[in-house]
């Protein structure tokens, strides 16, 4: 495998996604720090988008609900290099019915090498971070050769 060289720009493109148990906490803690999200990008699954629109006041991407595709959209997005961070409230003690989906995201936030929080203290590590509003290199797969050769 080849890797290259990426940043991860100062205006983060950030995805926020809750499981339904922790909705409320991802609301919350989006209103707590609603100052540093509005200086960057947001998107998140359905319902959880319209939740932190409504309670912390955000301008926030919807997408689908994470069941009925939200999740997968947002990891073509970080496939793309659409999305620069992910903040996944999960809930460990509930089965979770979209479960392969989840995994799948969380593998491609790892492929990427983008910064994944799955819990509160860990967002707050991120958002608090002197990195936080600053480029950021980083290393990703290279797939320039593999595409040309699939183009062909």
């Amino acid at each position: 495998m080849k890797y290259t060289q990426a940043n991860i720009p100062a205006t983060k493109r950030i995805a926020l996604v809750a499981h339904d148990g922790k909705k409320s906490s991802m609301a919350n803690w989006c209103k707590t720090h609603r100052t540093i999200l509005a200086k960057h990008i947001l998107s998140a699954t359905g319902t959880t988008g319209a939740l932190i629109t409504s309670q912390a006041e955000l301008e926030v991407t919807q997408l689908m609900s994470g069941p009925m595709g939200g999740d997968q959209q947002i990891g073509a997005k970080i496939a793309e290099q659409q999305i620069d961070m992910l903040i996944f409230f999960w809930d460990p003690l509930s089965s979770q019915p979209h479960d392969p989906d989840v995994k799948a995201l969380l593998r491609l936030a790892a492929v990427w090498n983008i910064p994944v929080a799955c819990n509160e203290a860990s967002a707050d590590m991120l958002l608090t971070s002197t990195l936080m509003n600053t480029e950021l290199p980083r290393t990703q797969p290279d797939y320039s050769e593999y595409i040309s050769n699939r183009i062909r």
